[in-house]
């Protein structure tokens, strides 16, 4: 620290100039200890970094112990699945239209993976039914269309129209079956079957109309853009 007035070394703490008197600045006082403290400073940086170091490494060590122990290795932990509702405290019907339910909004969201997880679950529940109606049919052909089987779904209209040849759900799994095979004067012809029967259909008011009434008006709009509104 040097005097403002005659330009004499002073001590760091010095508050008064040995040789002239002049009163030591505060400004000049901060900035000795400053630089005083600059050795001290990087010396405590320097061993924090050290200590940082040490931990890394030894985490390091450790993370890596436990891969080998566990057989993890670097590698990435594996992906978890969505957990499975709980369905143990319900009835066979609503376990499967739970299952359904999923499924089907997986397939929505394009999670393929987790819509072939889950698929077999729902199948599964459906076969579980004492009884299959109509309504259950469709929903199973449903769930084949969410996992691409075009012949499960088709299987499932093919029973559908034979027990009722006018029903609604038939053409409408016949048609998206064959979208999903590329077969499209067929669907073309599913398209223009479900449009001949439509009117009469809906006026039996059918149960399970009502409860699909959204999915069959829209596909009522698919069927006719794609027939140009014809019915034959």
């Amino acid at each position: 620290m040097i005097c403002h007035a005659c330009g004499a070394a002073l001590s760091p703490t010095a508050r008064f100039c040995h040789k002239c008197g002049a009163a030591v600045s505060a400004a000049s006082q901060g900035s000795a200890g400053w630089q005083a403290g600059l050795p001290w400073a990087v010396a405590g940086a320097a061993v924090g970094a050290l200590l940082t170091v040490v931990a890394l490494r030894l985490g390091s060590s450790s993370g890596a112990g436990m891969g080998e122990a566990g057989g993890g290795g670097d590698g990435p932990p594996p992906a978890s699945r969505l957990p499975a509702p709980d369905i143990s405290q319900m009835s066979p019907e609503e376990q499967a239209r739970r299952l359904f339910d999923r499924v089907v909004g997986l397939a929505e969201r394009g999670a393929q993976d987790s819509v072939r997880f889950f698929l077999p679950m729902a199948l599964g529940a459906y076969a579980q039914l004492p009884a299959l109606d109509l309504d259950a049919r469709y929903d199973i052909g449903v769930l084949h269309l969410a996992g691409g089987d075009g012949a499960g779904a088709l299987a499932q209209a093919d029973t559908i129209l034979r027990t009722v040849p006018t029903h609604l759900y038939g053409f409408m799994l016949r048609a998206r079956a064959y979208e999903l095979v590329r077969d499209a004067p067929r669907a073309r012809r599913a398209y223009a079957g479900f449009l001949r029967y439509e009117t009469a259909e809906r006026t039996r008011r059918r149960p399970e109309y009502a409860e699909h009434q959204n999915t069959i008006d829209a596909f009522h709009a698919d069927a006719v853009r794609a027939t140009g509104g014809k019915a034959s």
